[in-house]
């Protein structure tokens, strides 16, 4: 049975983000994970999880200057010092949370521009380094364009390769079902295909990215496909609520026992 992770950066927001971690556990999760933590000292985030008895399955790393739009700066040239700097404000928050998954964002940028695809390789390789020094996996999302117009690392088979090519053990893939979906489809077979590179999943309704109960996709059956594949990892909820987080749990209580 899949262990659920609920995303406190969507999920809970009736609550200020440090007493969403109650709020979670309260409602039968055992794991978190959300955007950015950054906003908060790393020691009032480690205390939330603890106090809670809450895994920490994710968190990004710092993405640039979100409130000015910036989704990420991997890709970007001249922000090399800046990147470099961010991946160690990641790792303080890591040795904080105990997180053994980071999630890099690329930016927005010319997925066709070989310069952004240069600094987006050398980026991904520095902090793969970075992160297997401390036995943490860095994850790569590719994200639809719809949700996202010009990020970067918008196609599945670009991020595999990438993956692939650069031979990092730590290097996985984090395989956003609502994304695939909107990409390119067929997301039972990919599952199959990719779950040996797949580091952590999200999930989400298509096209409404609501509680997973309906829509596109038969979330049941993808959930037992998951146990049927074996996987071992978290499947983070980063879908916004239709209404109130706790009275959009329905589909959530037949796996509200499965903490560990």
């Amino acid at each position: 049975m899949p262990r659920f992770a609920a995303n406190l950066s969507m999920m809970f927001n009736e609550w200020s983000f440090l007493d969403r971690f109650k709020a979670a556990a309260d409602a039968g999760f055992d794991a978190v994970e959300y955007l950015f933590p950054y906003e908060h000292a790393p020691e009032d985030v480690a205390r939330a999880l603890t106090d809670n008895g809450l895994t920490q399955a994710l968190f990004n790393c710092p993405p640039g200057d979100w409130g000015k739009g910036e989704r990420g700066i991997a890709a970007l040239a001249g922000r090399e010092e800046e990147f470099r700097a961010s991946i160690g404000t990641a790792l303080r928050y890591a040795a904080a949370t105990g997180v053994k998954r980071l999630h890099l964002m690329s930016g927005l940028a010319d997925a066709a521009d070989p310069a952004a695809a240069a600094r987006y390789r050398d980026a991904v390789a520095f902090a793969a380094d970075r992160l297997g020094e401390q036995g943490i996996a860095l994850m790569l999302e590719p994200i639809n364009g719809r949700d996202m117009p010009g990020y970067f690392l918008n196609d599945f088979g670009r991020a595999v390769a990438l993956i692939e090519g650069l031979g990092r053990p730590n290097l996985k893939l984090q395989f956003d079902i609502y994304h695939r979906q909107i990409m390119h489809g067929d997301v039972t077979m990919a599952l199959r295909a990719l779950l040996p590179v797949t580091g952590h999943i999200q999930i989400a309704s298509v096209p409404s990215r609501n509680e997973p109960d309906g829509e596109e996709l038969n979330y049941p059956f993808l959930f037992a496909e998951l146990d049927r594949l074996g996987y071992a990892g978290f499947v983070g909820c980063e879908y916004r609520p239709r209404a109130g987080t706790v009275d959009g749990l329905g589909w959530f209580e037949v796996y509200r026992g499965n903490r560990e």
